[in-house]
């Protein structure tokens, strides 16, 4: 189950030691609202390696601002409190898979 942040709870958020897909959607986006069951099935795939959170917009202006979000459906990848990828609009749940497993793969 994708994890709704807000910025009482963003800092614990980003300080885990887990990569951080974070959607920055809204009710009225239709956009956001197709991207939201490929996230609901990645947190359900990724759920103790990854944490697939949510932030509305309209109710987290601040969020939103800190991460100068001009569209939405807006994802940020975050590894080591360090933003490591950005997708504007909507893609294909493979993309934002290679974009984790990039994560989660080791270096060799």
């Amino acid at each position: 189950m994708t994890k709704e942040i807000t910025r009482d709870n963003f800092n614990d958020v980003v300080g885990s030691d887990k990569p951080i897909l974070l959607d920055f959607w809204a009710q009225w986006c239709s956009p956001c609202r197709m991207l939201g069951p490929i996230l609901e099935e990645l947190s359900n795939k990724y759920d103790d390696k990854v944490i697939i959170g949510k932030v509305n917009v309209d109710e987290q202006k601040e969020l939103a601002q800190h991460f100068s979000v001009m569209s939405i459906p807006s994802v940020f990848i975050i590894n080591d409190k360090q933003i490591v990828d950005n997708i504007v609009g909507v893609r294909s749940a493979m993309d934002y898979e290679n974009a984790l497993n990039a994560l989660l793969e080791p270096v060799s």
